[in-house]
């Protein structure tokens, strides 16, 4: 009796575990957006094999041994990423919780009853007091999967999890654009710091000079007034560029997660950094499918699209299991002798007749999210698109406007250089000057911010593209 009660609950186990399943068939969405880019990417020159954004590691992409160290660092402390990192944590154990209902539970259970009955409600007029000791395995509650709602569930609970995990990796994509960023504005910050607190030295020394062509009647009093204003505007400046400054340090401590260690290597300067733009692109409906936010949207889908599936499953037959194994007796001794043997099964159907439309309802809410998965999809794809074609402009326009600020600043250097040695020979006035030393430190200022501004877009290129 016991071979063929096995049998028949492992023929159920089997069943179970390889029921139907009512979860419609996947399709992905095809991505709403153009087959080309705006700006046509970079075109290698022969033989050049240019790397996929994707598969570049952020510590290849960066060369600056400075922003690595402090990269490493955000990723490590950054309470943010801290929090997605619990998370993920947190969606694996619900797909831990969800997996196990597709096994049954045993429990070893043991008991000692003892029960006196009253003279009175007993046959023959006397008390009766019994005892029954009971030891055993039990099956409770097990459900046989029949038409795939268990799976379905899990299947869900899966992709919640995948969806929970690329989440992770997109946070931890931009965390590491934004450190690059904020480590590049420092970098422009600190440049054009140096610049004004040498052109401060430079106007102040110039002062000086005026005054002293005062006293001999070479220079008049507008001019002294001219170069003292030239020097509070260069001081107005630098102390406008230190509250930048330190608001950016903040901003990177943020970041961070912590102030960073002391012992950290030399940086290098903007004109130094070798960011590039240079990554071979295929067509966009195949380079966005590799961003981290993408992936989690389409697993987000596939979690909906399985809810679904649970949802078809809860319209027919609910079977469950109860089965119990063991042995019992009236005294501990007795649990292990022969005939002691006790067992136990019940299979339960539950069939829904009547719910007030509970379970239609269940389907059409599991369908209306599918629907507002799909087009959370698609949104995505085209905010990635919309990305990757802004920072392609960027890089684009930015390089030319870095080319022609490098020209006019040539052009306002040689002017200055002739202004100054007419100066000297007593042609120009101090006012062609100043104007001169303006105009020339304006293009020094422009020249390092839209250098900054460049690497800046390149490094959301990379972002965009799905580095990282």
């Amino acid at each position: 009796m016991r071979r063929g009660l096995f049998s028949i609950f492992l023929c159920c186990m089997l069943t179970a575990l390889c029921g139907c399943s009512m979860i419609p068939a996947f399709e992905r969405p095809k991505a709403a957006v153009p087959q080309e880019w705006p700006i046509p990417p970079y075109e290698p020159a022969n033989g050049q094999v240019l790397p996929k954004a994707h598969e570049l590691a952020w510590h290849q992409f960066f060369t600056d041994e400075r922003l690595k160290k402090l990269t490493e660092f955000a990723l490590e402390n950054n309470q943010d990423m801290h929090i997605a990192t619990a998370r993920v944590r947190e969606a694996m154990a619900v797909y831990g919780v969800v997996y196990a209902d597709r096994l049954p539970t045993v429990n070893l259970a043991a008991s000692s009853t003892s029960a006196r009955t009253p003279k009175d409600l007993t046959l023959f007029g006397k008390d009766i007091t019994t005892h029954r000791q009971d030891m055993g395995l039990n099956l409770s509650g097990f459900e046989l999967d029949f038409w795939g709602r268990v799976s379905a569930l899990e299947e869900a609970a899966y992709a919640s999890y995948l969806a929970t995990e690329e989440a992770k990796n997109t946070l931890r994509t931009s965390l590491i654009a934004m450190v690059a960023d904020t480590y590049l504005l420092i970098q422009e910050l600190n440049e054009r710091l140096e610049l004004t607190e040498y052109t401060l030295e430079n106007r102040s020394r110039l002062l000086e000079l005026v005054e002293l062509m005062y006293q001999t009647g070479a220079a008049s009093q507008l001019d002294i007034l001219q170069a003292q204003g030239a020097v509070e505007a260069a001081r107005a400046e630098l102390v406008r560029l230190q509250q930048q400054y330190g608001l950016a340090q903040n901003a990177l401590n943020l970041l961070l997660g912590g102030t960073p260690l002391d012992d950290l290597p030399s940086g290098k300067g903007l004109k130094r950094q070798d960011i590039t733009d240079a990554f071979d692109m295929a067509i966009p409906s195949e380079v966005l499918l590799h961003r981290p936010d993408v992936r989690a949207a389409e697993q987000r889908l596939l979690a909906a699209n399985a809810n679904i599936g649970a949802a078809r499953a809860a319209f027919f037959p609910n079977i469950t299991l109860n089965l119990g194994l063991g042995t019992a007796s009236r005294s501990l001794s007795g649990l292990f002798e022969n005939g002691s043997g006790v067992w136990s099964f019940t299979p339960q159907l539950v069939q829904p007749i009547f719910n007030a439309g509970r379970l239609r309802s269940n389907l059409e809410l599991a369908e209306a999210r599918k629907d507002t998965a799909v087009a959370e999809y698609e949104k995505t794809i085209q905010q990635a698109f919309r990305e990757v074609a802004d920072a392609l402009v960027s890089c684009d326009r930015l390089a030319v406007a870095l080319a022609t600020q490098e020209r006019l600043l040539d052009v306002q250097t040689q002017r200055l250089k002739t202004v100054e040695e007419r100066y000297t020979q007593g042609i120009a006035s101090h006012l062609e000057v100043l104007d001169a030393q303006r105009d020339q430190y304006a293009a020094q200022m422009a020249v390092i911010q839209v250098r900054r501004q460049l690497l800046s877009a390149r490094v959301q290129l990379y972002r965009a593209l799905g580095g990282g």
